[in-house]
């Protein structure tokens, strides 16, 4: 397992032409189409799009199921300790920003358009039957089932994929990187471009929708606060241009300020909503509803999530204009937004991992359908209206809905704002998805320029104005779509790759237990003398003397002993931290690597008085260690008074554990 940055990589990022030319001239082409021939070219992508679900709904369902139980078995497994990143790295942002983050860019504005219509239109169908009791709770099962953990396990799949290869292996963050182990340097070339064509055309198709989505719902909002009296197409091109410029503004201030900050305001906006409709609404009804709900997706979900309905024909239609719909959509967004979770997840255990991805939002999709679909359908049962008006126009269903509390205009207008800021984070990660993905030679946790990903903000843009005013939006749609099915063969292209590195970090660990000899002590030296090393705390003047005086000297003798022998062997002094590292080289097999980094630890308290130890270090509280990494990481041991023997012995006792490694993967 090569968890070093490959030597193909290029260390200089710059953008991608080819992939962008190639992109854009697909765009540029069905943009055309649907100009040109809007009514020939719908058709055929409803056909597309039907006989794709007609013949791979038992396909979706299978593999979304496939999916989950990967994720869950992954992170309870002993695997789920493993780190998203070198195992001394330690998580970028906080759970309360990243958990925000997340699910701003994950649904934010679909559960906006959809909250309150979905639940309703459930319960109005034939898919659920007997009392109104009853079949309400069906529509509230439904309707999370679809927003439930199996949209979040596609988006933990390719995000958890994404994030392993990239902070894991050192790897770029784009989707060719999850094919290293299988391809290896083959995805630097055209075949990595192929890949990452789809996914930009996948997530520039997605953002473009939601783009549509939001605009939609902003006009709503506006209309029905009376701010417009009519949600015209020069609205949603106000709407579209004042979102891409606060997009923009987000974007330049970078993912840990802008889209932070953002999606922690929205979070705290979005939540007082729902206190809101949940205290002054039928407050006893929706608390009950809650804890049933919970418990009725609890009961259902394994049977959900297999069922084809193979044996109920009455309701196939149903089935592929719902949830075979959902499944293919989440699959043709999960490229945007798995990149995106997989970008700000960096040091994160396997385990936090899959349990925040697929779990924590979880938790939130029950408390707004509950409240909000609950809420709708209570007060649809005296008021028919609301129904019809969610029905028909999905985007107005949640005003429709404020109407029936005091002071409507207010809420209408925090929910104009949420939807906004959801708008914006969803434009602005979507721009540096975009950007990233066009990119080459990005580092792991690098993004890419400013000037790239203003070119993309703008791109959506234009090419959404263009799309809306053609009315070639639902066409677009379709191909979004559509793409979802290639896409699901993708990700078990991942999990097998995932399935394939994961068994390596299995044998590694293993071949970690592996008895070894400690390093000899040197007869010349008492135990005294060791006493006095392991209370020694140096200055980084010291430890770089020791280095220099004693480590470099012991790495080039085992250097040339294994050059001698014909292994290819490098020692490297990295000028820049001052590293030493000992490489041996094994062709098609995983390297040998064994790094000591000067690093500055805090001192024991017992020994801040030690004032002679510390010469001129100018931090007291503070001490230096030679401390040895492996690819995976620190191994969190210091080197500092080991004799040039005893560095010797350790480094061969690092190398036969490799050796076992290798032992394990033959």
């Amino acid at each position: 397992m090569n968890l070093s940055l490959p030597a193909f990589i290029e260390k200089r990022s710059s953008f991608n032409p080819f992939v962008i030319s190639v992109t854009l001239l697909f765009v540029v082409a069905l943009v055309a189409m649907i100009l040109i021939a809007p009514e020939k070219t719908q058709v055929l992508l409803d056909a597309t799009k039907a006989g794709i679900f007609n013949h791979f709904s038992w396909f979706y369902v299978l593999a979304f199921s496939i999916f989950i139980c990967f994720l869950v078995i992954l992170s309870v497994s002993s695997l789920g300790s493993i780190k998203l990143g070198n195992d001394e790295e330690e998580p970028e942002f906080g759970v309360l920003s990243w958990l925000a983050m997340l699910f701003a860019a994950g649904m934010g504005v679909g559960l906006m358009f959809f909250g309150v219509a979905e639940p309703l239109s459930h319960y109005l169908s034939d898919i659920t039957v007997g009392a109104p009791e009853q079949r309400e709770q069906q529509a509230l099962l439904h309707s999370m089932f679809h927003w439930g953990i199996h949209a979040w396990g596609v988006y933990g799949m390719i995000a958890l994929a994404l994030a392993y290869f990239g902070f894991r292996y050192k790897l770029p963050l784009a989707l060719r990187s999850c094919f290293y182990p299988l391809f290896k340097e083959r995805i630097n070339g055209r075949l990595g471009d192929a890949i990452d064509i789809m996914a930009l055309l996948a997530t520039l198709f997605g953002i473009i929708t939601t783009l549509g989505f939001g605009a939609t719902q902003m006009g709503a909002g506006l209309e029905q606060l009376g701010w417009i009296s009519e949600n015209t197409f020069t609205l949603r091109i106000v709407v579209i241009a004042v979102v891409m410029a606060l997009a923009v503004t987000s974007a330049i201030s970078g993912v840990g300020k802008g889209v932070k900050l953002l999606s922690e305001i929205n979070l705290c906006l979005a939540i007082a909503l729902l206190v809101f409709v949940l205290a002054t609404g039928p407050t006893l009804h929706l608390l009950a509803a809650f804890s049933e709900n919970i418990g009725t997706y609890a009961s259902n979900i394994l049977q959900l999530s297999f069922k084809t309905y193979t044996y109920e024909h009455e309701h196939t239609e149903w089935f592929t204009g719902w949830t075979i719909l959902y499944w293919a959509w989440w699959c043709s967004w999960a490229p945007f937004v798995g990149l995106f979770i997989a970008r700000i997840s960096r040091g994160r255990t396997l385990r936090e991992f899959v349990f925040g991805v697929m779990f924590i939002p979880l938790g939130f999709i029950f408390a707004w359908f509950s409240i909000f679909g609950n809420s709708g359908i209570f007060h649809a049962a005296t008021d028919p209206a609301l129904a019809k008006t969610a029905i028909e126009t999905p985007a107005m269903g949640l005003f429709a809905l404020f109407e029936h509390y005091a002071h409507p205009a207010i809420w209408s207008s925090v929910s104009v704002i949420i939807g906004l800021i959801f708008f914006v984070t969803s434009a602005d990660s979507g721009a540096l998805v975009l950007a990233n993905l066009s990119s080459k030679g990005l580092s792991s946790g690098d993004d890419a320029p400013i000037w790239l990903r203003l070119f993309w903000a703008a791109a959506t843009g234009l090419i959404t104005l263009g799309l809306l005013f053609s009315g070639g939006f639902s066409a677009l749609q379709s191909v979004s779509v559509a793409a979802g099915l290639p896409f699901s063969l993708v990700l078990f292209i991942y999990m097998v790759a995932m399935a394939y590195s994961l068994r390596q970090e299995g044998n590694r660990r293993k071949a970690s237990t592996f008895d070894m000899a400690p390093p000899a002590l040197n007869p010349q030296h008492s135990w005294r003398d060791r006493l006095n090393r392991i209370l020694n705390f140096p200055t980084r003047k010291a430890v770089l003397r020791f280095m220099a005086g004693t480590l470099e000297p012991a790495m080039q003798d085992v250097c040339a002993e294994l050059n001698k022998q014909g292994v290819q062997t490098t020692v490297i002094r990295n000028e820049e931290d001052q590293s030493l590292t000992f490489e041996v080289l094994h062709g098609e097999e995983v390297d040998f690597l064994y790094q000591v980094k000067p690093i500055s630890a805090l001192m024991p308290v017992f020994a801040m008085n030690q004032a002679s130890n510390l010469e001129s270090d100018k931090h007291h509280e503070r001490y230096w260690r030679a401390e040895v990494f492996l690819r995976e990481g620190s191994q969190e041991y210091d080197l500092v008074g080991y004799t040039r023997e005893q560095i010797i012995g350790d480094i061969l006792n690092q190398y036969e554990r490799h050796m076992q490694f290798l032992h394990l993967e033959r």
